[in-house]
């Protein structure tokens, strides 16, 4: 394990005793946002009825106070042809109380390789990854200002200027790759895998550092080989070389009901959010009981790197990431009358927003509503229509008007949070600089912002 500088260590036993001491205050919840279901983006879309994808994840961009909000790989599965993107968006914020209100989506842009379009389809054939795509984690780049956009077929991180063209992909680990004992990828499917992430678990969440040298991406959930422990994996990435520098173990709390890791934030350059879920809560097709959403406190300081360890082979020995023993946010305890007072299954986005005025940070979580619709195996599609009150679901073939009296698609959902001014979380919160067109913009163009921070011990 590499030594640690003492100031590090020093914060990660500092962060541990307030965490030990309850010294966590769970940010309030102030209001919610219902989207309608049907609400649709600026380019629409004949494989999903024109609607809008929220919310695989949520950023905000402090720098131009800019909100993005990711769509993923759309309906069907793999197996219907939509074309990715991500949304930026308006938020109107009260800057007193954080309530949130007024969400307008003010651009779309898609991820494009050239002239074509990155896209949902799995990959075809299964071991060559080629335009497809399922976007689930997205940052801006302090540094430049371009996309950065992880990937669950891959898994896979790729860098998008800011009109969503390619630049590049990072250079993945190979032993998070899906793979036979023979080290043939699938990537479609769990197929023949033995190895790699599982199924389509691939990095769900992706943050980056305050100032924009290091990407971290969290795979969803065990890998093919680890599946008998209870820990995923945190990959670091140096973003100007675009190698995987380090990979830290993450322990699940939540138990059963298929748990995973829906977003990552980072508060500075080695504490981080985590919001941990299961598939239970308002959703298409899920198990109404039992909805468990948690967003922890993590600190990457004293944990191993795990690159080369088999996370669950007896006698492994490694320190996973630091964990608070608290829940800092508890997503399901906060529930809408308009949604029946029921917990979404899917809460996928997680942001610090801005500073408000009294020095507080106002929190904003979103859902994925998989655009409300289910398909089958053939990829058929059936809008999937809610009725909250009672909580029964009816299925109508897509584009058919039969919009049950007292039912609504499955809409997407903000909630926002209001953090103590003396939070012990976000004490020391760094948010991404510097901004584009400053000198540090200059040294970053040199290479010299990564060699820099690296001399301070970052």
């Amino acid at each position: 394990m590499t030594l640690k500088p003492l100031p590090t260590l020093v914060s990660a036993l500092c962060l541990g005793l307030a965490m030990s001491a309850g010294a966590q205050a769970a940010p309030a919840f102030v209001n919610g946002l219902v989207i309608p279901g049907d609400s649709g983006d600026q380019f629409g879309s004949s494989v999903n009825d024109g609607r809008l994808g929220f919310f695989s994840d949520l950023y905000y961009d402090p720098n131009r106070n800019q909100w993005w909000g990711l769509s993923d790989r759309g309906p069907g599965g793999g197996l219907l042809n939509y074309e990715t993107r991500v949304q930026r968006f308006t938020l109107d914020v009260n800057m007193d109380t954080g309530a949130i209100s007024n969400f307008q989506v003010q651009q779309t842009i898609k991820f494009m390789n050239g002239a074509n379009a990155f896209n949902g389809l799995a990959p075809s054939p299964t071991n060559v990854l080629g335009n497809a795509f399922d976007p689930e984690g997205f940052v801006v780049s302090p540094l430049n200002g371009h996309l950065l956009v992880s990937d669950e077929y891959g898994p896979a991180l790729y860098e998008f200027d800011r009109n969503g063209q390619f630049i590049r992909a990072f250079n993945n680990p190979s032993n998070v790759i899906p793979r036979n004992d023979s080290g043939v990828p699938n990537y479609a499917d769990n197929t023949g895998n033995t190895k790699g992430k599982s199924g389509n678990r691939g990095y769900e969440g992706l943050s980056i550092s305050p100032d924009g040298t290091k990407a971290y991406a969290m795979l969803q959930s065990q890998m093919r080989d680890e599946l008998t422990g209870a820990y995923t994996r945190i990959v670091q990435f140096d973003t100007t070389s675009g190698d995987a520098e380090a990979q830290y173990a993450y322990k699940f709390d939540i138990s059963g009901n298929s748990p995973g890791v829906s977003a990552l934030v980072a508060l500075d350059d080695h504490r981080l959010l985590v919001l941990e879920r299961n598939n239970r809560g308002l959703g298409v097709g899920a198990t109404v009981s039992g909805a468990d959403k948690r967003v922890y406190a993590i600190d990457l300081s004293a944990a191993s790197d795990v690159s080369g360890i088999d996370l669950d082979a007896a006698g492994a020995s490694f320190t996973p990431a630091s964990k608070s023993t608290e829940v800092w946010i508890d997503l399901d305890a906060d529930t809408l009358a308009a949604l029946g007072n029921v917990s979404p299954e899917k809460w996928e986005g997680l942001v610090v927003g801005p500073r408000l005025n009294d020095g507080s940070y106002v929190m904003v979580a979103g859902t994925d509503n998989d655009y409300s619709v289910t398909q089958t195996g053939s990829g058929e599609q059936f809008d999937v229509w809610f009725n909250f009150a009672t909580g029964a679901t009816v299925e109508c073939t897509l584009g058919v008007a039969c919009a049950p009296v007292g039912y609504s698609r499955l809409p997407g959902v903000l909630h926002a949070y209001k953090s103590e001014v003396d939070d012990s979380v976000l004490a020391g919160y760094t948010a991404p600089v510097p901004e584009p067109g400053t000198w540090a913009m200059l040294l970053a163009g040199l290479g010299l912002v990564g060699f820099m921070a690296r001399r301070r011990g970052a």
